[in-house]
């Protein structure tokens, strides 16, 4: 039985909820805190349940240094040419702003949460009072980092890309034994953007299985199918970057998500977790029953007299379905009408000698 979490004011992971899905503002706020708000209210807008922010600087995730190693390694990768301080100068997001951001959520009617990197990080966080924190999957090792968020009490939402099953059953560990109960797995790809074959979202029900945990997905693929998909396949929770264009540019710009786009995943991510609804034969609902009105049944298709014999002339299986069985058609041939019958009778039990 999985047990729910709950974040603000939404139970994620119940049957009985939809996806909780999670606008990623990364640093596409540009270094803009008007920007910043004004992707808030687009997020708002297209209907998400949060905004995600990640809390960092250049200096707490790496040092400044022209060795190799600390260099974007992918030549064909968005941050090509790139060291690791100055990506990370470029998009992270000024502590100073996290308040105003959550206090516009707030004014807004959606959650706000962050990406804490480092333990220094969960402090300031904590002083906000933040619903819950998120694990970025390149954390997923960082016990401490683990440890430390998971002792605040709040809910970890832990994003496992690249980790293998050990990984995750050790960050799921750490995080119980620090106090944690209310924890939520995210199946990740982590390449930028990632690609629909390599998103493997058999693994979301699996995990479900393996862990006992809700499961959502962290999605780096362009457009929304992947995501819809995975809601089909049990995912409570979508998180996909966003902005309010990416013709203006922005570090993640590139995978992120418009405000219509955003709009049309929140709305067929909702459509389709109806969809999923609960294992079921026969008519659905009150309107599918009427439908059975309009299947094949047995019917007399011309005028007879008491005494007549039934022939696969006189009677013939037809729509709608108000009468026998079509299974009954070969025990009635043969057989003789007891009453006079006029064309167009649905066929009963009581017209048959």
């Amino acid at each position: 039985m999985i047990k729910p979490v709950k974040i603000g004011n939404h139970l994620i992971g119940s049957i009985e909820s939809p996806p909780f899905i999670v606008a990623e503002m990364s640093g596409n706020h540009n270094h803009s805190l008007r920007r910043a708000l004004d992707i808030v209210e687009a997020a708002a807008g297209a209907g998400v349940n949060a905004v995600k922010l990640q809390t960092y600087t250049a200096d707490t995730l790496t040092i400044d240094s022209e060795s190799d190693e600390f260099f974007m390694r992918d030549p064909e990768g968005l941050w090509k040419g790139k060291s690791l301080y100055e990506l990370y100068r470029e998009a992270y997001t000024p502590w100073e702003w996290h308040e105003p951001i959550f206090k516009r959520c707030s004014e807004l009617g959606i959650t706000a949460f962050s990406t804490p990197f480092d333990e220094t990080a969960v402090d300031f966080l904590e002083n906000l009072n933040v619903p819950a924190y998120k694990i970025a999957s390149f954390e997923i090792n960082h016990l401490p980092l683990i440890e430390r968020a998971a002792a605040t009490g709040k809910p970890l939402i832990i994003s496992t890309g690249m980790a293998g099953i050990s990984e995750i059953a050790e960050a799921v560990e750490t995080a119980h034994k620090a106090g944690c109960d209310d924890i939520i797995l995210l199946k990740c790809t982590s390449t930028y953007p990632a690609s629909p074959e390599d998103s493997n979202l058999l693994t979301i029900p699996h995990m479900i299985d393996l862990f006992g945990l809700p499961v959502g997905l962290s999605d780096h693929t362009l457009g929304i199918g992947v995501s819809i998909a995975s809601v089909a396949l049990g995912a409570a929770m979508i998180e996909k970057h966003f902005t309010i264009s990416r013709e203006e540019g922005g570090v993640d710009s590139a995978f992120s998500m418009n405000p219509s786009e955003m709009g049309t995943l929140v709305k067929e991510a909702f459509n389709t977790w109806q969809a999923r609804g609960s294992i079921k034969y026969g008519p659905s609902s009150e309107k599918e029953k009427g439908s059975l009105d309009f299947r094949r049944s047995i019917y007399v298709v011309e005028d007879l007299k008491k005494g007549d014999q039934f022939t696969k002339r006189n009677i013939r299986i037809i729509r709608p379905g108000l009468g026998l069985s079509p299974k009954y058609y070969p025990y009635i041939i043969g057989k003789r009408a007891s009453r006079d019958l006029n064309r167009g009778s649905a066929m009963k039990w009581d017209f048959i000698e």
